[in-house]
C-alpha cells in the first residue's frame, strides 16, 4: 500500500466517527483529507487560521484565497464563515469545538501525544494542538502506524516532548483503531486484511484486545 493510499484509508475511517451537528477542527496532514469522505452535512469543518465550513479539497470549486491549516486551497460549504485567529482560538478555548482530528508524531499507551518537536531537528511548531487538547470535547488522532524507517510510533511512553497531559480518545492508523479509557489502551478494530500479529509486531505499547463486532 502506498503512503497516499494509507492516508486515504485512515481519513475515510476517521470520517465515520464524525456525526453532527458538530464543529470539527482539522489538523495538518491526514485530517485535511477528511472533508472529501464526509457525508454528514451537519458536521462543520473548522481551521484555526480562521474558517468554518471547509469543503472537499478535491472539489472543482477550490478557491486559492481560502486555505486550510496545511496552507492548501480548499472549497467552501454553503454558509461558510471567516474570522481572525483570535476568534478561532476563542471558539477552541471556549469549548465550542465538538471534536479535533490531529496528526501526531507519537502516542503513548495512556493516550498522551507528541506532535510538535523532534529532538535535534528544527521545531515544527505546536500550532493549535495544545489548545485543542484542552478545549475540544473529543480528540481523534490519525497517523501512520510506523515511521518511514519502520520504527514504532505507538509507544509505552513518548520519547518526544508531549503536547499536553490531556489524553486523546482514539487513534486511527492504516492497521488498527485504538481507544483510550481511564489511561488504558484498547485495540477495538483491525483494518481490512490486517492481523493481530501484524499489529503486535509494529506496536510497542501495551494494550488490551477488545475487538468490537
Amino acid at each position: 500500500m502506498s503512503n497516499d493510499e494509507m492516508q486515504e484509508l485512515i481519513a475515510r475511517r476517521a470520517a465515520e466517527e464524525l456525526k453532527g451537528p458538530m464543529v470539527v477542527n482539522l489538523g495538518i496532514g491526514i485530517p485535511n483529507r477528511i472533508p472529501q469522505y464526509l457525508t454528514d452535512k451537519q458536521v462543520y469543518m473548522h481551521t484555526e487560521n480562521g474558517m468554518l465550513g471547509i469543503g472537499p479539497a478535491d472539489s472543482d470549486d477550490l478557491d486559492p484565497n481560502l486555505i486550510n491549516s496545511g496552507k492548501e486551497p480548499v472549497s467552501e460549504m454553503a454558509g461558510a464563515s471567516y474570522f481572525d485567529s483570535a476568534q478561532s482560538f476563542a471558539m477552541i478555548r471556549g469549548q465550542h469545538v465538538g471534536a479535533a482530528v490531529l496528526g501526531v508524531l507519537q502516542v503513548d499507551q495512556t493516550g498522551r501525544i507528541a506532535n510538535w518537536s523532534v529532538p535535534g531537528k528544527d521545531i515544527i511548531g505546536v500550532g493549535g494542538a495544545m489548545d485543542l487538547l484542552e478545549g475540544a470535547e473529543r480528540v481523534i488522532c490519525t497517523m501512520t502506524h510506523t515511521t518511514k524507517n519502520g520504527e514504532a510510533k505507538i509507544l509505552p511512553e513518548c520519547t518526544y516532548p508531549i503536547t499536553s497531559e490531556r489524553c486523546v480518545d482514539m487513534v486511527i492508523t492504516e492497521l488498527a483503531v485504538f481507544k483510550f479509557e481511564h489511561g488504558t489502551m484498547y485495540l477495538t478494530e483491525l483494518m481490512p486484511g490486517i492481523t493481530l500479529e501484524e499489529v503486535r509486531t509494529k506496536t510497542r505499547a501495551n494494550y488490551i484486545v477488545c475487538i468490537e463486532k
